[in-house]
């Protein structure tokens, strides 16, 4: 149970350590759009390669496919909650910028709500974004088997500029660096705790339930990435973000071929 929190820390703790790093040396936006490209390709090569193919192993088509489209919907929706109440630039390395113009077309009276929303917003959608995350990421450890270094990897390089862009964004709108740990820790302990509970929650569990829970994940995750992380790496990389996210999605099938 010790190694399935660990892993889902370790993971989560991406997050912070984009926030760490964030407070200490400026990083060009091309690079986090290089970063974020990457991470996009080594999401899809998990999503494809770790999740729905372990979905269609467990059970079968039918139930991949509700979970896939429950998956994509829920996180749809989610994602609408979440703008609406300020999250909606937490993977944009100029979030800041982004919220004042967003601030500029609402009246004049709900430009401090959305400052403070903003900040509470921002961590909604990265704790909702981390949970299937690590659930997946538990249950790999179901068994006796060893993590999934193609998810762990996955997760971990997708978290990192998440990290880096939203705590660029919040320092900008007034949040105090004590805060930003504070709710980045918050994070790291949610994704160990939701690694924990799909070790321990899942490791007796009908396959048929693991099998839509794989596919959900993979079908929040696919739609995340066409939400939020693709948008925002072509805006900051150019062009060259193409192959860094094929580079990414090499990286995720040789790492499930060796694994």
């Amino acid at each position: 149970m010790g190694a399935a929190f660990f892993w889902g820390a370790v993971s989560g703790g991406a997050v912070l350590l984009g926030a760490i790093i964030s407070m200490i040396i400026h990083i060009p936006r091309k690079i986090l759009g290089f970063v974020m490209a990457f991470g996009v390709g080594v999401l899809i090569g998990a999503a494809t390669f770790e999740l729905l193919q372990e979905s269609l192993n467990k059970s079968e088509l039918t139930n991949t496919i509700i979970g896939f489209v429950a998956g994509a919907v829920v996180f749809t929706v989610l994602e609408a909650l979440i703008t609406h109440h300020g999250g909606k630039h937490r993977k944009r390395s100029h979030a800041h910028e982004l919220q004042h113009a967003d601030n500029d077309s609402s009246s004049g009276s709900k430009n401090s709500g959305d400052r403070s929303g903003g900040g509470l917003g921002i961590f909604i959608g990265t704790v909702m974004d981390a949970i299937p995350e690590s659930i997946m990421l538990g249950t790999t450890l179901i068994g006796g088997k060893g993590v999934s270094m193609l998810l762990l990897l996955a997760v971990f390089i997708s978290n990192i500029p998440e990290g880096l862009s939203s705590t660029s964004g919040m320092l900008k709108s007034g949040q105090s660096k004590k805060k930003i740990i504070f709710l980045f820790v918050s994070v790291t302990i949610v994704a160990g705790l939701s690694a924990l509970f799909g070790y321990v929650f899942l490791d007796h569990a009908d396959p048929a339930v693991i099998s839509i829970i794989s596919s959900f994940a993979a079908g929040g995750i696919i739609t995340m990435i066409g939400a939020t992380m693709m948008p925002e790496a072509y805006e900051d990389g150019g062009a060259l973000v193409g192959l860094f996210t094929a580079a990414g999605v090499m990286t995720s099938v040789l790492l499930d071929y060796l694994g």
